[in-house]
């Protein structure tokens, strides 16, 4: 008999939460054959199996939060000669190299399940291994998009998708949604399916009105960030705001934002680090690797736009576009989410001017941008209508002075009132 404890995922967290199993007890099954799917932080990965034989005992139910290390299924393996030991647990290596900082251990990065490669899927497995996994007919969807899909009654099997080598994405479900064919209906007298009338797209996972429901996957990674920050970042915020009104046509305002940031950076380079209160000691990153707050059905996600200083604006709009696409299908690859040196968070695409935004460490600041305004200004022998952008600066006031979260802002404001 063998027991099968949850893996470490290389991420520093102490749980994940178990989404669907994929065998049951008595089920006999190979080496590396997917057992089950957890839910991370903020991404969904699928544990294979380490060895082969028989399924004794699955010692947890879908919808439970299971500690890491604790006994997950019992494996009788017979006489032991078709057991194969499961590998150590290797976190996943980084894309490309990214800051380091001894003082600090603690990495934020997230694991993926699975992300199309040419005409198979590459699926990191959560005792880290890569695999391809052969073609199975199954429609090629990230589960947060086929748990959507599956909501709203949308047939995946009738889909092509728009992603990366035909993966399904959100956008394609919803557009899905409006195609009859694509609904899964009743069947006539011959066993065929009828088409059904499209249904509004609804939320993942209905409200439970009255119940305290806990909190899970990309929530409990906010209640977990969001705690850290209250007690060890003491936070100063100063707002502003910048002119856009004479911007030449055809500025992309999110590429603009960006750019204005690395001109913050350049001139108090002090604001792209990371600060480690304990040893009181901090590093300055050379490279601006900015994490971008995109608010999702299941909470916020945070992926990293790599050296934002020295792409131009068309590359800058390429990353935004992908990161974005891969943020709302679910999936982001762990080397998205890792070791961001300085936060934006775009609130204003939805509502807002000014607000608050919260320092992560070990992150020292975080830049918030509001919806764009028509504001009256003062101009010589009058005033004028002209558009703004609203601006909020948080910094972790124990490494950074008032007088550089000004020049920072001063310098973001100037780079944006230019015209192009």
């Amino acid at each position: 008999m063998k027991t099968f404890n949850l893996p470490d995922l290389g991420e520093g967290l102490q749980e994940a939460e178990i989404v669907s199993w994929h065998v049951k007890e008595g089920d006999v099954v190979k080496v590396d054959q997917p057992l089950l799917s957890v839910e991370t932080a903020k991404a969904v990965v699928d544990v294979p199996s380490p060895y082969a034989g028989r399924i004794a005992k699955l010692h947890w139910k879908d919808g439970d939060i299971v500690p890491t290390h604790s006994a997950l299924v019992d494996f009788d393996v017979g006489d032991g000669s078709a057991a194969a030991p499961a590998k150590k647990a290797e976190a996943p290596k980084p894309a490309a190299p990214a800051p380091k900082m001894e003082p600090i251990s603690e990495d934020s990065g997230t694991v993926v399940g699975k992300m199309a490669t040419s005409s198979a899927l590459v699926e990191e497995t959560a005792i880290i291994r890569k695999r391809v996994v052969k073609g199975t007919g199954k429609p090629k969807a990230a589960p947060a998009v086929r748990a959507y899909a599956k909501g709203i009654g949308v047939d995946l099997t009738r889909l092509s998708g728009t992603g990366k080598n035909d993966l399904i994405t959100r956008a394609d479900v919803d557009k899905a949604a409006s195609s009859p064919g694509a609904i899964a209906g009743s069947k006539d007298r011959r066993g065929e399916a009828r088409p059904a009338t499209a249904k509004p797209s609804a939320p993942i996972a209905p409200i439970a009105f009255g119940e305290m429901v806990p909190m899970k996957g990309p929530r409990r990674a906010m209640h977990a960030s969001m705690t850290r920050a209250r007690s060890e970042v003491m936070e100063c915020t100063i707002f502003d705001d910048a002119d856009i009104h004479y911007w030449a046509p055809g500025n992309d305002i999110t590429g603009r934002i960006v750019r204005s940031i690395v001109a913050g950076v350049k001139a108090e380079p002090g604001f792209n680090a990371w600060y480690d209160g304990e040893k009181l000691a901090r590093q300055i990153h050379e490279r601006i690797d900015l994490a971008m707050a995109v608010d999702t059905p299941d909470g916020l996600i945070v992926p990293v736009l790599r050296d934002v200083g020295r792409k131009d604006g068309a590359q800058l709009r390429a990353d935004l576009n992908v990161i974005k696409e891969k943020t709302h299908s679910r999936s982001v690859s762990p080397d998205d989410m890792r070791n961001p040196t300085i936060t934006l968070s775009n609130f204003g695409m939805m509502a807002g001017r000014y607000a608050t935004p919260v320092v992560v460490p070990p992150t020292v600041a975080i830049i918030g941008t509001g919806g764009i305004r028509h504001d009256v200004v003062p101009v010589l022998g009058g005033v004028e209508v002209h558009k703004r952008i609203p601006l909020s600066l948080t910094f972790d006031h124990r490494c950074l002075t008032g007088g550089e979260a000004c020049r920072f802002l001063a310098a973001m404001i100037k780079d944006l009132q230019k015209a192009t």
